[in-house]
């Protein structure tokens, strides 16, 4: 503590004023032994009220540092005045000096300490219980029994508590001083933007949570600024979720620059908000600078056209992430082109998710340029996209082109492979003895089409050429008698051009020959049969 008396200094001026005269009085006066005993018992009590006044100093420090902290929790909007607070920061600096000529070294009567009174010093608080108790009577909010009970635990997990802005705010007050918690889930509470700025501030202060998930809070754009703020100054988080909070293309903006200024977080998540093209121009840049995050999630937003084409030239540039998920965007033919090339330069990338991205057959075969370059990717996901058994075959393909891969995984979930696929991934596992390949399963076989019945296409012609059917055989029927030969039936059908197969008309003559007589008549109304 810098602002207290030099402990040699103390004890240099009270020796020095104490030696001298023993010193005399040894060389000239008989009962020297005495004397030297009385100046040994002066310095021990000088030692002893030295201590005490210590002592008293830290209890003063003490009492001073609860003044700042309840100044520091302000009143009903959570916010000091600034003055005030650094006043009373100000008042636990030592300013004045020790009187040490007036102490009393030899009675305890002669220091001025607090030691002596009623009040009790009590030991620091390492969870917080006492302030979030007071913080929630002055907020007149309910203690949150969950709360009081794993305060003391790493991993506090207060989801679907909705707790909203005025709950939490204890909460916040409470973590500034817990020195527990390390893990903090907060999902759907319905903080707000309010809540948001109450656990920035607590953030700011508080140096031990490295694990934050705010996750289904509805914070909005206008907390997107404050949050920005934490993931560039913090020196513990190195895990944020941000899901579900409805995060747009103007709050990008302020992701963006955490993204590129961080250097402390690993894995941020903000999968499920409602970033668009442009959130991906203005992120893509931002990935390309970033060098600490390792896994990033920006999967379920609408990130495509140009943006699609930003991330992916971002990723080409990064030095640091190994797991990217991007699905349930929209990168399509565009995008998929950008992430080969990325591919081939990107040498940290492990793990890639396109799933559900709109790929196509030719998407999968531009992405797959990348993937018979990659000397780092491990996992590729792109299960749900309309690429068909042909993309599967076509990554499947540049993989076995790859001479230094190191793939392990592949998933094509919900997509169907054909006889093709199943030949070229029993090669890929004979080059790759431990991959895991998942699919959508084998495509079914086609069924074969269903043969006309040959009376149909009479029964076409009839009906194209607005004929009745006593009229279509009447061209057959050449001396009137309202029947048929077999072969003036044959003859009469090659002529009006209907071409049928010998097991055709074999078919046909037999239905309209009832009687097997060898003479289709035609007078009767049931010539014809339904079918």
């Amino acid at each position: 503590m810098s602002y207290l008396p030099s402990l040699s200094d103390y004890v240099g001026s009270r020796v020095a004023s104490t030696a001298e005269p023993t010193s005399k009085a040894s060389s000239s006066r008989p009962g020297d032994t005495n004397r030297i005993l009385s100046t040994n018992q002066q310095i021990e009590k000088m030692f002893t009220g030295m201590s005490r006044s210590l002592s008293y100093t830290s209890a003063r420090v003490a009492r001073n540092k609860k003044i700042v902290k309840r100044n520091l929790q302000g009143v009903d909007d959570g916010i000091g005045d600034k003055d005030d607070i650094s006043a009373c920061r100000q008042s636990m600096t030592w300013t004045g000096a020790y009187d040490l000529e007036s102490m009393d070294t030899r009675e305890d009567t002669g220091h001025d300490t607090d030691l002596e009174t009623d009040d009790v010093f009590e030991g620091f608080d390492h969870s917080g219980k006492t302030s979030y108790i007071e913080a929630c009577q002055r907020s007149k909010v309910v203690p949150v029994s969950y709360y009081l009970r794993h305060m003391h635990e790493s991993e506090l997990k207060l989801r679907h508590h909705q707790l909203g802005s005025k709950s939490v705010k204890p909460i916040a007050i409470s973590l500034v001083s817990n020195a527990k918690i390390l893990s903090l889930d907060l999902t759907d509470n319905s903080l707000g933007c309010r809540g948001a700025h109450v656990l920035c501030d607590m953030l700011r202060e508080n140096c031990f949570i490295t694990h934050l998930n705010l996750s289904e809070n509805h914070l909005g754009e206008t907390s997107a600024e404050m949050l920005s703020d934490i993931i560039q100054i913090t020196t513990s988080l190195t895990h944020v979720t941000l899901s579900h909070n409805d995060f747009n293309d103007r709050a990008a903006v302020f992701f963006a620059e955490a993204i590129s200024n961080t250097t402390k977080i690993e894995y941020l998540n903000l999968s499920h908000n409602k970033f668009a093209e442009m959130s991906g121009v203005v992120l893509g840049p931002a990935i390309g600078e970033n060098s600490s995050i390792q896994d990033l999630d920006l999967s379920w937003n609408s990130l495509r056209r140009k943006g699609a084409v930003a991330i992916a030239q971002g990723l080409k540039t990064n030095i640091m992430i190994k797991r990217l998920d991007l699905s349930w965007n929209g990168f399509g033919v565009d995008g998929s082109r950008e992430l080969g090339k990325a591919l081939m330069e990107n040498t940290t990338l492990e793990e890639l998710n396109v799933t559900n991205n709109r790929l196509t057959t030719e998407a999968a075969v531009l992405l797959g340029k990348g993937v018979a370059v990659s000397e780092s990717l491990r996992v590729l996901k792109m299960g749900r996209n309309p690429m068909q058994s042909a993309g599967c075959w076509a990554v499947c393909s540049a993989i076995l082109k790859n001479p230094h891969v190191l793939m392990k995984e592949l998933v094509f979930d919900d997509v169907l492979v054909n006889k093709d696929f199943n030949e070229i991934h029993q090669e890929l596992k004979n080059l790759i003895p431990d991959i895991h390949v998942y699919h959508g399963g084998l495509e079914p076989p086609k069924k074969p089409k269903a043969k006309l019945h040959p009376m149909v296409k009479v029964q076409n012609y009839i009906t194209k050429h607005n004929l009745k059917l006593i009229d279509f055989f009447r061209r057959f029927d050449q001396d009137g008698s309202m029947s048929v030969s077999h072969s003036e039936f044959k003859e009469g059908l090659e002529d009006l051009g209907i071409h049928l197969q010998p097991e055709e008309l074999d078919t046909l003559i037999g239905e309209l020959d009832k009687d097997g007589d060898g003479e289709i008549n035609y007078s009767s109304s049931a010539l014809i049969p339904t079918h």
